[in-house]
């Protein structure tokens, strides 16, 4: 067997004003609010919606230099399905785009099932000139 995936979904996150925490005993913090955006299904257009305003990334720079993300937010689906969306990561400092995260999805009743289940892979390519992160997220698959 061998791995494979198929591109399911893009969001694209509108991002708020950075708050500077400072340091603190792991590292330094710093919280990014997401503040909207868009969701747009890779071929099934009830994965399309909207980025809910009110999650955050709460960024942290370790000592060694490396970056752990670490952001929660909402999506509302087309059919009205609110999905949590959890997507971690950790990349050095100066790390090429895109970063690999490692988003999950927890699901409420009425929500789509390909999202229930399964590992997720997403591409991050940070904010250049607006305020907005764009995150292409693949399933893996176990291919024969």
């Amino acid at each position: 067997m061998r791995l494979g995936g198929e591109h399911v979904l893009t969001i694209e996150a509108d991002l708020g004003p950075v708050v500077e925490l400072g340091r603190v005993a792991t590292g330094v913090r710093r919280v990014i609010p997401i503040v909207g955006g868009t969701v747009r299904g890779a071929a099934d257009r009830a994965l399309d919606g909207e980025v809910l305003p009110g999650g955050a990334d709460w960024n942290l720079t370790r000592d060694d230099g490396s970056v752990e993300l670490w952001a929660r937010y909402e999506i509302r689906l087309a059919g009205g399905a609110v999905v949590s969306v959890l997507n971690t990561a950790v990349h050095a400092t100066g790390a090429e785009p895109p970063l690999l995260t490692q988003p999950r999805f927890e699901v409420g009743e009425g929500g789509p099932d390909l999202l229930r289940t399964g590992a997720f892979v997403g591409l991050l390519e940070p904010p250049t000139t607006a305020p907005r992160v764009r995150i292409e997220v693949h399933r893996v698959l176990a291919l024969p």
